[in-house]
């Protein structure tokens, strides 16, 4: 099997089972809100920027995503941390956490499990794979087959696996972070539309800015700082606060903005294909999360307009005429964000 554990505690994915911890935004009969959630999303930033260096909007969004119940695709050049990233994110969380690396041979059972014959017991029993853990980190994913890619279809949409007619519920949290690099076209297939809608949020690293590179070669010179990172919080933490998102208040009128945005991506004469309704739903989620996240209550319409490009973006596909002109999916949301008229928060 191409999967490999990661370290974040050392233990390897858990056999099925259903999620477990409190389901009604409590841990140990105490209460859970807005403070536990600064708190200890506050601890599990400060975990990850020891690690990337000068990437707060990334770390924000990575944070946003795994409270929003939702999966995050890394896209960018070699060499910027987007792996770092995934890992940092992985390693703060005491959770069970697993690393595939895709590989053009590997194989949809590498991923999901096998069911395989036991000799003694003369029946055939389930091994789980990778993908039976809280946390799965898919590096470089667009360098498996399509068919290996669409493993993960079921797993990342209704949180379960079904092998040989048998279905195994998967434990919450569960995220997957995946990465690509866009500029590598040898040996890669590009993920379906149908793959990049489950994603919650596609973000870009970018190249750090001179004095963050400098602290960079500081702190990772002599010695790799993922090796020291600590876990600093629990899944049952996370269970907890993503309740306190789900509690979050959206105004009507915010709906309807999401809604007004993502409609006017399907009517943009330079987009062939235009936002789904789970992307309205993910933009919904996710802002919710980012309002939490600034130890608010309710969601603004500034939540979704600084969502849309990372929500919405790797979902849109340009026509011809607009690849000529290299708009990008990005430069119209920007556009739109722009001229929608903005709602009342609390309307």
């Amino acid at each position: 099997m191409h999967g490999d554990p990661s370290t974040g505690t050392g233990r390897s994915a858990p056999a099925p089972r259903s999620g477990d911890g409190p389901a009604d935004g409590s841990r140990n009969g105490l209460p859970v809100g807005l403070d536990d959630l600064a708190r200890v999303s506050g601890r599990i930033r400060d975990a990850i920027e020891t690690v990337v260096e000068g990437k707060p909007r990334a770390v924000r969004l990575a944070l946003t995503v795994l409270l929003a119940e939702g999966h995050l695709l890394i896209e960018d050049v070699p060499g910027v941390g987007k792996t770092m990233l995934a890992k940092a994110l992985a390693r703060s969380v005491d959770c069970s956490v697993r690393r595939v690396q895709f590989t053009p041979d590997l194989l949809p059972s590498d991923i999901t499990g096998v069911s395989a014959y036991n000799q003694e017991r003369r029946e055939f029993e389930f091994k789980p794979g990778p993908v039976f853990a809280n946390i799965v980190v898919g590096d470089e994913i667009n360098r498996a087959s399509p068919k290996t890619q669409s493993a993960l279809l079921e797993c990342m949409e209704e949180r379960q696996v079904t092998v040989d007619g048998t279905t195994y519920p998967l434990e919450r949290p569960f995220m997957v972070i995946a990465t690509q690099n866009p500029v590598e076209m040898e040996g890669t297939y590009p993920l379906p539309e149908a793959q990049r809608d489950r994603f919650t949020a596609r973000i870009s690293m970018g190249y750090p800015d001179p004095a963050a590179e400098l602290e960079m070669l500081d702190a990772h010179g002599e010695a790799n700082p993922l090796d020291d990172l600590e876990p600093v919080a629990h899944a049952s933490d996370v269970r907890a606060l993503i309740e306190v998102v789900r509690r979050q208040h959206v105004a009507a009128s915010v709906r309807q903005y999401a809604i007004d945005l993502v409609t006017a991506t399907r009517n943009h004469p330079e987009l062939r294909l235009g936002a789904s309704p789970r992307a309205t739903l993910h933009l919904v989620r996710a802002a919710r999360a980012y309002a939490a996240l600034d130890d608010r209550d309710y969601v603004l319409p500034d939540d979704v307009q600084e969502l849309a490009v990372p929500v919405l973006a790797h979902r849109l596909l340009p026509t011809a005429e607009a690849q000529v002109e290299r708009r990008r999916p990005e430069h119209v949301l920007t556009e739109l964000v722009h001229r929608l008229p903005v709602p009342s928060p609390r309307g």
